[in-house]
């Protein structure tokens, strides 16, 4: 799905908060990889569930979300304590999908039960990351240009000092006040930090930090939910650690959950959308292996090689066991890579990835070219796939072919 496709369904709804006095259309707890999560685990929820509606609590308490919200943020078991955390940790995002329109909430006698209404979209923002940011950064706009206010902000990104941004963020409280139940200016900074900072981010501008206008330009390491509280963390520091080897140690144990949950999650999406639309079959035609099941889902470029690239959908491809584990990995070797057969992954990979984004495939589009491109100079350690133009599929055969020569 490209961001055309997204604006299309925008452009299909009204959000003008003067009209909704929706103060909550995005809150606190509502950055890109909480989106993200969230919408994971509704999927993944639904994916199981013979019920085509479902509460907070049941994505809540379900196994799934138990399981990976205390991995990786660190929070404790939904079960057992922390409701009002867990309340807006997962009530927020939900509140967010349902008012941008993507799932539907209706008032029972026990609080809201909602159902999806574009489980394409759902599943989008799902995906990734930088899904669920793209979204949310297209949903900001339109709820603010519906609501009559960027210009507002557009003045901001223009002048970038100190009293644009108190006039903005005073206009931007006194507009919240006037059309929503919202009547806190605290309430009003906290939920403005969550409208400026994606869009700062995106058009490269200074945002909001603390309270006031951000030093730096805004980058997506800043928008994310689970920042490390650096003071806290180093308040526990070993006496016999440098402050920079216990933070290195931190991000490395941190990093771990999350690139577990990832490569995880991008593995079921991409078995999941294997099985549904390419009857399961193996991405690497091989007549030998035509009706085995493609059970698989193999690193073109390894993960342990390559972890900035691990979770990338487009690194990923879906082999039959025997074309894993005997062409792949020969002799079962995980940690050897046959680069005979990788060449063979990369060629059938383009393919796939080309008929998906060219809509020559069933399902959705599920593939970024730009994240293909990042992928093979990641893999091939290079920089020359940024000279691809867009949708040139035919260069890009041409150079990998370069790098595997007999």
């Amino acid at each position: 799905m490209d961001n055309a496709a997204i604006q299309k369904f925008l452009d299909e709804h009204d959000y003008d908060v003067r009209k909704t006095h929706n103060g909550r259309w995005i809150d606190q707890k509502c950055t890109m990889d909480v989106v993200c999560l969230v919408s994971d685990c509704i999927i993944e929820y639904m994916h199981n569930s013979t019920d085509n509606t479902f509460s907070v609590n049941d994505i809540w308490y379900s196994d799934y979300t138990a399981e990976n919200v205390q991995q990786i943020f660190s929070k404790p078991d939904p079960s057992k304590k922390a409701f009002n955390e867990y309340d807006k940790y997962f009530g927020q995002p939900i509140k967010l999908l349902d008012a941008a329109g993507v799932i539907h909430g209706e008032r029972t006698g026990h609080g809201y039960r909602y159902s999806v209404v574009n489980r394409e979209m759902l599943e989008y923002i799902s995906f990734r990351e930088r899904n669920s940011y793209n979204f949310l950064c297209l949903y900001i706009e339109k709820v603010l240009k519906d609501s009559g206010i960027f210009s507002m902000f557009e003045e901001f990104f223009r002048l970038q000092n100190k009293n644009a941004f108190k006039e903005l963020k005073d206009a931007y409280t006194s507009f919240t006040k006037q059309n929503t139940p919202i009547n806190g200016a605290t309430e009003c900074g906290r939920i403005f930090t969550k409208v400026l900072n994606p869009l700062a981010c995106k058009y490269k501008k200074r945002g909001t930090q603390r309270g006031r206008i951000s030093k730096d330009i805004i980058t997506q390491d800043m928008i994310m939910y689970n920042q490390k509280n650096w003071r806290d963390i180093l308040s526990e520091k070993p006496k016999d650690m440098t402050r920079g080897d216990y933070a290195v140690t931190v991000s490395k144990q941190d990093d771990d959950g999350m690139t577990t949950y990832r490569i995880n999650r991008a593995k079921r999406n991409l078995r999941r959308f294997n099985d549904t639309y390419r009857d399961g079959k193996t991405e690497v035609f091989d007549e030998r292996h035509i009706t085995d099941p493609a059970t698989q889902m193999h690193h073109i470029f390894p993960a342990n090689e390559f972890p900035s690239i691990a979770d990338y959908l487009e690194n990923l491809i879906a082999l039959t066991p025997t074309q894993h584990y005997s062409y792949a990995h020969p002799n079962n070797n995980t940690q050897y890579i046959d680069k005979k057969y990788q060449y063979l992954c990369l060629i059938a990979k383009t393919g796939v990835i080309r008929d998906n984004l060219l809509g020559k495939t069933q399902g959705p589009v599920i593939y970024d070219f730009c994240s293909y491109q990042t992928v093979l100079n990641t893999g091939l350690e290079t920089d020359e796939f940024l000279e691809v133009g867009e949708m040139d599929f035919e260069d890009l055969l041409n150079r990998i072919e370069k790098y595997y020569t007999y």
